[in-house]
């Protein structure tokens, strides 16, 4: 069993251990954003936010593209540290500062699992007529298990499959798609501003999502200059590709059955193709799933072991962890599937507010402050070694960071008093990011240099 399951859980990849090949990350990365999740996303510049065929793709391109970047960022922290990324976050907030965040983490791995639960049974229903509603989710969800138990080696292998079959069936629906528009559907400009800012935030926020994981996918290749830099260039490429591409076919469906599900105009755009069509991509979801659960599980497990220190999990503790998440995820998806799309999109809303602060901190900190050199074994030790047990700079810097973005902010739920001034723009994740990063930086210095003068008086 030790051969086909994954052994390792958090602690640090031995270099000799290190067998990952960069290459590995363009068709990861691409094939687990090819799922019936991230063609809904897409839809939404249509149907949520009022905007063109036109404006919804420039929307969604420049919104991968800029999130990317950031997402990308972190997958290139990977090669150097060898460890799960929400376990380097003890790093920046300390051991006992980190675990709000990694719990946030975590709800944000069981929401997107639960989404993708609905989104998979809803096509493979309409696929499979025979099969009821709660039965296609069950099926979704046991499917996802068996990637996911595995470990790193079956994601890694299931992704190139999932590549080719998914990516073949996107790009000939897409073709589909563009065939039967009209002229007067190509040249249709209607939107709005807030509409075009909305599309870009849910784009550039697909990409920040993956922030809190996407070094565990990396973390087993050499650590070398190179690597580093060909972990950014394959990620970066493969996640706005794999994205991009399932977007742009929601766009074409949402823009010409606007008063239908994603699911249901597939099966109007294929025809007698569809069932096929549907089941490629309702499977595909399970990679996506796989993905996220199994980063879930690591930080699950981070979690645990912070009050744990001695505690050394295997992998028969991160098979149980599984199990549970992929448990919570079906009580939630068997929850908001009723009205998957609301529930969908302040989902996504909610999302950006915890997740922007966080990345923009752990970037400054490893870029720019410490440039990579942390050490690892402290990430481990009881009293969190180096970083303590708070980083009060940290903790402040992230809690203002959620704060700012208040009266910024724009949903169904919440709707900030600065946002009317701004014709209905929700600019809350770009305030958030800048006042995060300068606050942080600020701080950040202001007590190295107390400790560094606390330090020569003690000598």
């Amino acid at each position: 069993m030790a051969t086909t399951f994954e052994t390792h859980t958090i602690y640090q990849i031995p270099e000799d251990q290190r067998y990952g090949r960069v290459s590995d990350l363009f068709t990861v990365w691409f094939s687990t954003n090819m799922t019936l999740l991230t063609v809904v996303t897409g839809a939404l510049g249509p149907t949520v936010f009022g905007l063109s065929f036109g404006w919804s793709m420039l929307a969604a391109v420049a919104g991968n593209m800029a999130g990317a970047v950031f997402m990308a960022l972190h997958a290139a922290q990977g090669p150097m540290l060898g460890v799960p990324q929400m376990v380097q976050s003890r790093g920046q907030f300390g051991s006992y500062g980190a675990v709000p965040i990694v719990l946030l983490v975590i709800v944000m791995y069981v929401g997107f699992a639960a989404s993708n639960y609905v989104v998979g049974g809803q096509a493979l229903v309409q696929a499979l007529p025979g099969l009821n509603g709660t039965v296609s989710t069950l099926t979704i969800a046991i499917v996802s298990l068996v990637p996911c138990c595995m470990g790193y080696r079956a994601i890694h292998v299931i992704s190139k499959i999932v590549s080719w079959l998914a990516g073949a069936v996107v790009l000939g629906c897409i073709g589909l798609g563009l065939w039967r528009f009209s002229g007067a559907m190509l040249m249709d400009t209607h939107g709005s501003v807030a509409g075009i800012m909305g599309a870009f935030s849910v784009s550039a926020l697909w990409q920040v999502a993956y922030a809190p994981y996407v070094s565990d996918s990396s973390r087993y290749l050499p650590n070398s200059a190179v690597s580093v830099r060909n972990t950014f260039i394959a990620t970066y490429t493969g996640t706005v590709l794999g994205t991009i591409l399932p977007m742009m076919l929601g766009i074409v469906l949402a823009c010409q059955w606007a008063n239908l599900t994603t699911v249901e105009a597939l099966a109007q755009l294929c025809g007698g193709a569809a069932p096929i069509v549907l089941v490629v991509l309702s499977l595909a979801i399970t990679l996506g799933n796989a993905m996220g659960v199994y980063c879930g599980a690591l930080s699950t497990i981070t979690v645990v072991q912070t009050f744990l220190p001695d505690w050394r999990p295997e992998m028969m503790s991160r098979v149980v962890v599984t199990l549970c998440l992929v448990a919570l995820a079906l009580v939630m998806a068997f929850g908001m599937s009723s009205d998957f799309m609301k529930s969908y999109a302040a989902f996504l809303d909610i999302l950006m507010a915890v997740i922007v602060p966080w990345t923009a901190i752990n970037l400054t900190d490893y870029y720019l402050l410490r440039h990579g050199d942390y050490d690892v074994a402290s990430f481990f030790r009881a009293d969190g070694g180096r970083y303590g047990y708070f980083n009060v700079a940290a903790v402040l810097s992230y809690l203002v960071g959620v704060v700012v973005e208040l009266p910024f902010l724009r949903n169904d739920l919440y709707t900030g008093f600065l946002v009317p001034a701004l014709h209905g723009v929700d600019i809350s994740w770009l305030v958030s990011l800048v006042v995060t990063t300068v606050l942080y930086v600020v701080l950040s210095r202001g007590d190295r240099a107390r400790t560094t003068e606390e330090e020569g008086q003690a000598a």
